[in-house]
């Protein structure tokens, strides 16, 4: 099969198009033919600086496609049967071998390309909002650099709950298109001061809940914005900065700062996890919710679109296509 695969950590230029021997499948896999690859942050910061387990290696861990094979003990799903899954590494492929634990049944009616985008943002964003950051219906939750795809997903979930949701992002353009997905107010970080547009916002009062994928001096800002025993949900490093945040300010406003790493919580909670993604399968194949695809490119290109997601340009998800 072809895959982009990488010898050595570092930028872009990394990766190569190269044929490696197709997987096998074991006891408990599935054997999935990819025809979408959501390309995640995670991807991008795995081939930054993650010991590779083996060389060559096929990065990324999220793909939807068709169920080509399933080994013995399997019952999740059948051959022929349309699926997304998630994995520790080997979505930048044509074909994969995925644990049935992992694999989720897709509608007919759901293309492929939009469940692409789906178990590690919408899942990744509702447990932010709502099992770590406890959003209830007429608080105000600020969504950090909202124009990525889990920015996208906590608008729509943040607005579905009866929210005033608040984000930010780099462009005035950005801002403008986040308002048809349910963004109330829009702030551009490069133009202004996230702080003092919030205090202005609530009357100095504060936001209830942070969604924040970016962390640094970002994490800083948010803390700042927070009311009185508001809650954030940190959930990365998209700033890429080595900057360690001061989170004294915390104790002031009595305020919580979770870690939320939703592939952890799939590990360790998997009954819970496979009940909330098939939901939201289910809710994105109703209409309820919408995954924004931003740009594709053939797999033979993933370096070029690992270099347009590092850009910052894109607004939403970018597909990686075999």
């Amino acid at each position: 099969m072809k895959a982009a695969v990488y010898y050595e950590n570092g930028g872009p230029e990394v990766l190569r198009y190269e044929d490696v021997p197709d997987p096998e499948i074991r006891p408990g896999e599935v054997l999935l033919r990819i025809e979408a690859i959501g390309v995640q942050g995670g991807d991008l910061l795995h081939r930054q600086s993650t010991p590779l387990p083996r060389k060559p290696h096929v990065g990324g861990y999220q793909a939807a496609g068709t169920v080509e094979a399933v080994g013995a003990e399997v019952d999740a799903v059948r051959p022929g049967q349309r699926a997304v899954a998630f994995m520790p590494a080997g979505s930048h492929a044509e074909l994969a071998a995925v644990p049935q634990r992992n694999v989720y049944a897709i509608p007919d009616a759901l293309d492929p390309r939009l469940a692409a985008g789906i178990p590690v943002e919408f899942g990744t964003a509702d447990d932010c909002l709502f099992e770590f950051g406890r959003l209830r219906k007429g608080e105000t939750v600020l969504v950090q650099a909202a124009a990525g795809g889990v920015g996208l997903a906590a608008v729509q979930l943040a607005k579905a709950a009866g929210a005033t949701v608040v984000g930010t992002a780099s462009s005035a353009e950005k801002l403008a298109r986040l308002g048809d997905y349910g963004l109330d107010h829009a702030i551009n970080y490069r133009e202004q001061d996230v702080v003092e547009r919030i205090r202005e916002l609530t009357g100095g009062r504060g936001v209830d809940v942070v969604v924040d994928p970016v962390g640094g001096r970002t994490l800083e800002g948010s803390i700042a914005a927070l009311a009185y025993r508001g809650r954030i949900s940190w959930v990365g490093q998209a700033g890429r900065e080595a900057y360690a945040p001061q989170l004294g300010p915390l104790m002031g406003k009595n305020a919580s700062l979770n870690g939320v790493y939703f592939g952890g919580e799939m590990a360790h909670d998997p009954e819970r996890t496979r009940a909330l993604i098939e939901r939201l399968i289910g809710r994105v194949a109703a209409g309820e919710l919408t995954v924004v695809l931003d740009k594709e490119f053939p797999l033979a290109e993933a370096a070029e679109a690992h270099r347009y997601i590092e850009s910052r340009a894109a607004f939403g998800r970018v597909l990686l296509i075999p």
